[in-house]
């Protein structure tokens, strides 16, 4: 899967798991579809929700910047891989970096594309949690801070919301969106370790979704069983290095990868948009 969809993934599932709001249908409430009056398959009803809210409580601010951490974690796995987006975002540096992790995780697709590698991220967002400096109205959450900064910058540089001239232009984001989780949040950062597992789950079984797909268990390599390799569903969905995959979506950027992308993205940009106005409402608030 590209880096921009694997983004707009990591996004769209934060959103649908964290937000609670509706988006008010109004006018088009009650409209039939497929047919007129009581005969229509399908109505539309007075609103639609735009998540689950299976965490609870968790404020627009959490839910604006879990999604911006979720879709720049979304592109870790990928940091096995020197022409990956996330190798771009910062050269030399981190074109260096990716090239020195690529060859600890045993190349693309392999070390940070199993379940391994999910630890492995899930326990480094863990340590930067526990980064925070007390205060008397509350904590700076530093490590959650620092942690956005990285994040965001990756996201708004493999989602393309900046222009290519503009280089400097995702850390000025990342930079702001720190800011906002370090002061903002108080003691709420639970969120800021499963935003980034969340993301990077989400990356794994996009790319099982494709023709490579994984090894999860990597470094072990299960190989299929010689009486099944010859059955059709089996070799299609395990491959003989160990590598796991349901090819719905077929090749890398294929045009039902685009296709599904392109509803994805559309939950994650409604859903933080939805999240941006309630942050926005409320600073106005406090500023008057």
């Amino acid at each position: 899967m590209m880096g921009p969809h694997h983004a707009a993934c990591g996004a769209a599932a934060w959103v649908l798991i964290a937000a609670d709001g509706e988006l008010a249908l109004g006018p088009l409430a009650g409209v039939g579809l497929f047919g007129t009056g009581t005969g229509a398959l399908l109505t539309l009803p007075e609103a639609i929700p735009l998540g689950f809210g299976l965490l609870g409580g968790i404020t627009d601010l959490g839910v604006l910047a879990g999604a911006i951490v979720a879709a720049g974690a979304a592109l870790l796995p990928d940091a096995d891989h020197r022409h990956a987006s996330i190798a771009h975002s910062l050269p030399p540096v981190s074109e260096w970096l990716c090239r020195i992790l690529g060859r600890a995780a045993g190349g693309h697709r392999n070390g940070t594309h199993s379940l391994l590698g999910i630890a492995a991220f899930t326990l480094m967002a863990w340590l930067l949690s526990r980064l925070t400096l007390p205060t008397e109205s509350g904590a700076l959450q530093l490590g959650a801070g620092i942690g956005t900064v990285l994040l965001s910058a990756f996201a708004v540089k493999a989602l393309r919301f900046m222009p290519d001239r503009a280089r400097r232009a995702p850390w000025l984001v990342g930079i702001l969106c720190g800011a906002l989780v370090t002061v903002g949040l108080g003691a709420e950062s639970s969120w800021f370790v499963l935003a980034v597992a969340l993301g990077v789950v989400v990356h794994v079984a996009g790319d099982m979704l494709t023709d490579g797909g994984c090894n999860l268990l990597w470094p072990v390599r299960l190989r299929r069983p010689r009486e099944l390799s010859r059955t059709p569903l089996v070799r299609e969905m395990w491959s003989s290095g160990g590598r796991m995959k349901l090819p719905v979506l077929g090749p890398t950027g294929s045009r039902r990868e685009w296709a599904a992308a392109t509803l994805i993205s559309a939950v994650a940009v409604v859903g933080m948009l939805s999240a941006a106005w309630g942050v926005g409402v409320q600073l106005l608030g406090t500023a008057l």
